[in-house]
Formats: structure tokens, C-alpha cells, sequence
């Protein structure tokens, strides 16, 4: 199945998280916090302001972002857990 984001949402894959050991304890799954980065898999074409204008969008396809803590919202698309979220929640692109 195939998602296109509308207006100016973002399709994000989240990072994965490294296994977290501390003191020597494995913590689980459900005690992990959310990543906060992850990879732009589609983009929309960007909103439209009061006078009809597109405003481009900031990201694009490929892009790695960094993203507020309880931004967005999860879904699952083929068995793959993405979230997709406004391009206001996106705080930055992460440059190498």
C-alpha cells in the first residue's frame, strides 16, 4: 500500500534505537522513550495560504528530521510502523 501524504504533512520513518543497557539492565520495549529522528519517506505538496498560494514544503523525500517528543501520529503501513505528522512538528533537518 502506497500513502501520499496531503497539504503539508510528512511521512516519517522513525530511527531505530540502539539496545539501552544501564548498569547492566536491559530495559524494555514499552520503558524506551520514542526516537526523535527519523527518515522522510514521502512529503506533500505543502498547504495553501489565504490567497491561494502554495507554500513550498521545507523537507523533502530522503531527509533525515528531528522531531518533537509526542509529535505526529502512528500508523502502520504494510507491517511497518511510520509516522506521519504536520511539517510544523518537524524541529530541523539533520545535515552529515
Amino acid at each position: 500500500m502506497k500513502l501520499k501524504p496531503l497539504g503539508d504533512r510528512v511521512l516519517v520513518k522513525p530511527e531505530e534505537e540502539k539496545e539501552a543497557k544501564k548498569g547492566g539492565i536491559i530495559i524494555p520495549d514499552t520503558a524506551k522513550e520514542k526516537p526523535l529522528m527519523g527518515k522522510v519517506i514521502a512529503a506533500g505538496p505543502g498547504k495553501v495560504d489565504d490567497k491561494g498560494q502554495r507554500i513550498a514544503m521545507n523537507v523533502k523525500k530522503g531527509d533525515m528530521v528531528m522531531y518533537g517528543k509526542y509529535a505526529g501520529n502512528e500508523v502502520k503501513i504494510d507491517d511497518e510502523e511510520l509516522m506521519i505528522m504536520n511539517e510544523d512538528d518537524i524541529l530541523g533537518i539533520v545535515e552529515e
